[in-house]
């Protein structure tokens, strides 16, 4: 009888243990993949240094190697002011980091038959037809800026969106008079939807004709549209039934429920010493807290370090996690390829170029990176980032929340204090 009840005892532990997993990836010890547990704790040393200079209030990092998890770990506070420290499932504002799966879900109709990358966009937004693109020069008589349009040479295209080459902009990080015109048409309002913004976009010139700059911009929310007409479904519920649910990320939206709303990590800014942070102005940025009416497919969701971890070992893996395949292999690598060879003008890309939603490292030579040649990630405005690593099967995610950002580049100085802990 004894026996039987420690059986039954056992076969709960590892059902539990099982089930515990499945929100998750496989723990390893670190030296089962290649990893110093000795270096790696070099991790702490490095988060616990900023939060005692005060750089940031708290922050979440992830190590996965070969499918299983070295390491992962909070740190320092969720919410200063009311006490409440940071945990592993701390909900953040990816803002960016939403751009990868946006990119992932247009690529899942384009393995359905649905169109070609090459294909122009008002093949399907015909607002995007006869689009012009504008140029700027100088009034002789008063010495100011004068915008005058030509036509487009060839029309954007879908591959056009996906790697930022369609002349799209954002308005709020340029001086141009075409900048003006997206603040003064209020692109991106919030309380409007992505079908709302296409239009206003159509009635605004490009900045740079179509496949010539890549320049970053709202061509990520364009494909959120995309999306929403080629497939049928409004843009939320494609991801949760096609992404989100099929991987298990449980914790991604573009809202924080009631519920978890005791979970989502306060934004901090620095100040301009940067020895000091204060909570954000509220009223800069939306609160995450409702459900909105304009789903981001460039910056809106919400998630947590477990969640994306699913989603980037799912790419690792060439586009399957667990038995669930959203990908085909060819697929990934495809998006992961360069696809800037012939555009020499990568404004503001520094040492990356740039595939289909997400960046690549160059070799580190041009780079000046430890990132292995042909890894890929991204970035968000609020200071999370992600990179893959297929070369030495790495993922390494470092969450924070700061605004705007710090002048000290984390995510950046995160990585090597990652990869130094490779012993193999």
């Amino acid at each position: 009888m004894k026996n039987r009840v420690v059986s039954s005892l056992l076969i709960i532990i590892a059902f539990g243990c099982q089930l515990a997993l499945s929100q998750g990836l496989p723990i390893a010890t670190p030296e089962e993949v290649g990893v110093s547990s000795v270096r790696l704790t070099r991790i702490d040393k490095f988060v616990e240094r900023h939060l005692e200079t005060h750089h940031f209030a708290g922050a979440v990092t992830v190590a996965a190697r070969r499918g299983k998890v070295v390491q992962f770990k909070a740190y320092g506070m969720q919410d200063i002011e009311s006490g409440t420290p940071m945990s592993k499932d701390s909900i953040f504002r990816f803002y960016s980091m939403t751009k990868p799966i946006t990119s992932v879900a247009v690529m899942m109709l384009y393995e359905e038959g649905y169109f070609l990358l090459n294909d122009p966009v008002s093949k399907f937004l015909p607002e995007f037809k006869d689009l012009e693109v504008g140029v700027e020069e100088i009034d002789e008589k008063t010495g100011e800026k004068t915008l005058k349009t030509v036509p487009t040479k060839r029309e954007v295209s879908i591959r056009d969106l996906l790697r930022h080459t369609s002349g799209l902009t954002y308005g709020f990080w340029g001086t141009s008079l075409v900048d003006k015109m997206y603040l003064d048409k209020k692109v991106l309002t919030e309380d409007e939807t992505i079908q709302h913004t296409v239009k206003k976009l159509g009635s605004i010139p490009l900045k740079h004709q179509p496949g010539t700059v890549w320049e970053y911009g709202v061509s990520t929310d364009v494909l959120g549209r995309l999306v929403e007409v080629v497939s049928g479904q409004a843009f939320d519920v494609f991801l949760n039934e096609r992404i989100f649910t099929p991987l298990g990320m449980t914790n991604t939206g573009f809202f924080v429920p009631p519920e978890d709303a005791h979970r989502l990590a306060t934004v901090y800014e620095p100040n301009e010493a940067n020895t000091a942070i204060a909570p954000y102005d509220p009223d800069k940025t939306r609160d995450f807290l409702k459900k909105p009416t304009y789903f981001s497919g460039g910056g809106g969701l919400v998630s947590t370090a477990a969640d994306y971890l699913r989603f980037s070992q799912m790419l690792l893996n060439g586009g399957q996690l667990e038995g669930i395949r959203i990908l085909g292999t060819e697929t990934v690598e495809m998006m992961t390829t360069d696809h800037l060879n012939e555009i020499a003008d990568r404004r503001d890309l520094g040492p990356y170029t740039f595939g289909l939603g997400v960046g690549i490292a160059l070799d580190r030579g041009q780079s000046g990176l430890i990132l292995s040649e042909g890894a890929f990630g991204w970035g968000g405005m609020a200071h999370t980032g992600f990179w893959i690593d297929p070369e030495e099967q790495l993922i390494g995610i470092f969450l924070t929340q700061l605004l705007p950002e710090s002048p000290l580049p984390y995510r950046d100085l995160f990585r090597p204090v990652v990869y130094q802990a490779i012993v193999d």
